[in-house]
């Protein structure tokens, strides 16, 4: 799979590190660099990776808040890694597919690091938040070098309780389509934003060796 996504980046030499976490979107303040304007750079996203750890806890327990690492109810019972696995696959591609040509051929990596939906008990009475906490790190895709450092970006997402859920079921707003838009939007902003994933990293020199 091919795509592309334009990106803003200051080339600084700076070592100083940021986070990204987003609910609809919160962050550290940006770096102060006075005023600068920052070039044009375009990366190319020739493939994407995600990863589920096998050491994530899957909770089955029906109750308002679980303890577990993944909990989700949006497919019927069964490997809940593989489920949230492609959950983040189809959203990776879906916000990337429409993005332009660039000139930065990079690789998207993944790893899943929190899933946590709403259970029967909570849908149906006072809803909740969607948990979803992953690490992206972005890799040259012909060299193999890191490009930028790990970012752990946290997409939580209202989840409905209630009549809510039910009409948002009625209406196909699944569990499942909401999150899986959510983070289509959450990594399109990521990588092409000026405060996104991308932008943030790589104005703190981590694409200065690379270009």
């Amino acid at each position: 799979m091919v795509a592309i996504r334009m990106i803003s980046v200051l080339l600084l030499g700076l070592t100083v590190s940021g986070c990204a976490s987003i609910e609809t979107a919160t962050r550290n303040a940006p770096l102060d660099v006075g005023g600068l304007e920052a070039p044009a750079v375009a990366v190319d996203v020739r493939d994407i990776r995600v990863s589920v750890p096998e050491t994530l806890r899957v909770s089955e327990a029906n109750a308002y808040l679980p303890a577990g690492d993944i909990v989700w109810r949006g497919d019927p019972p069964g490997n809940r890694h593989d489920q949230v696995k492609a959950i983040f696959e189809e959203a990776l591609q879906r916000g990337t597919a429409t993005m332009t040509p660039g000139h930065l051929p990079v690789v998207v990596e993944v790893e899943v690091a929190r899933f946590h939906a709403l259970t029967e008990k909570a849908r149906y009475t006072v809803g909740g938040m969607h948990g979803l906490h992953f690490v992206m790190q972005l890799r040259h895709a012909e060299t193999g070098a890191l490009v930028g450092k790990p970012e752990l970006i946290k997409a939580n997402l209202r989840g409905f309780g209630g009549q809510a859920a039910i009409e948002a079921d009625r209406i196909g707003q699944t569990q499942k389509v909401r999150i899986t838009d959510h983070l289509a939007n959450v990594i399109r902003q990521e990588l092409s934003g000026p405060d996104g994933y991308v932008a943030a990293n790589l104005r703190l020199g981590g694409l200065s060796g690379q270009l």
